[in-house]
């Protein structure tokens, strides 16, 4: 993979940065850009095992990837971060935040705490990498930010969650037009209800039936399906698409 050529002509592999890699639908992301030729930072908060293993998956395939820690939130954290991968790979074209948290409660119970923890890992984390990927992209690249379809689908317990999301696509639509010049595409993806563990834990198998038949398909999202999104948004194919939110739902907003 390291002498293909990238989809700009250059002999240079393109590299992406993936947070959350370690999570899964972030794990799925980085083994399908991994599949289009691109060399992928596997970043891990707390995971340092999940993330090697999507590592060993990437590289199994024929891949190049590299499992790097931080706290999204930090900005010393995520610069040495950038600063690791450019001078291992030379710089970044892809940017994929699927880094975030869900605690839900609805907005008269939850408890400030679990906002607040919400808002540093979406909201603030989500700033922290944009503005470094702002600076750092090279010509031709892309970030993709993640948003959830829970922002149209309005459901209660949901509250404190979707105004953490609704922060990242305004911050993501403004920043594209800001882009102007640098040939830099900046988007959304919002999924909506994904078969991941995160989404499986807690949920009974009727409520999990019942959620999955809300959707026109009639199926839960998978990590790859949204994958397959992140990747056309990171692709030549997806280079006309910039400042937008797709919804990756099956129709179910």
């Amino acid at each position: 993979m390291n002498g293909a050529v990238s989809q700009h002509g250059s002999s240079r592999p393109r590299v992406a940065v993936v947070t959350g890699g370690s999570g899964g639908i972030g794990g799925a992301v980085a083994r399908r850009l991994a599949a289009d030729g691109t060399a992928v930072v596997v970043h891990y908060a707390g995971s340092a095992a999940k993330a090697e293993a999507v590592v060993k998956s990437v590289t199994v395939a024929g891949g190049t990837a590299v499992a790097l820690p931080g706290d999204v939130a930090d900005p010393t954290e995520m610069t040495g971060l950038f600063d690791a991968v450019e001078e291992r790979f030379g710089g970044v074209d892809v940017v994929v935040n699927t880094a975030g948290i869900m605690l839900l409660a609805p907005l008269a119970e939850m408890e400030l705490e679990a906002f607040d923890r919400m808002h540093r890992v979406n909201v603030r984390g989500t700033f922290v990498v944009s503005r470094l990927a702002a600076r750092r992209l090279r010509p031709g690249g892309a970030l993709i930010n993640f948003s959830t379809s829970v922002t149209r689908l309005q459901q209660p317990g949901y509250g404190g969650y979707a105004a953490t999301k609704g922060a990242v696509e305004a911050m993501t639509l403004i920043l594209a037009r800001e882009l102007r010049g640098r040939d830099v595409t900046v988007n959304a993806v919002a999924p909506g209800p994904t078969a991941t563990p995160l989404f499986v834990e807690g949920k009974s198998d009727e409520l999990i039936a019942r959620i999955a038949a809300a959707a026109p398909l009639e199926r839960l999202g998978t990590p790859e399906d949204i994958a397959e999104t992140v990747s056309f948004l990171a692709g030549p194919a997806g280079r006309w698409i910039n400042g937008q939110v797709l919804f990756s739902n099956g129709g179910i907003a």
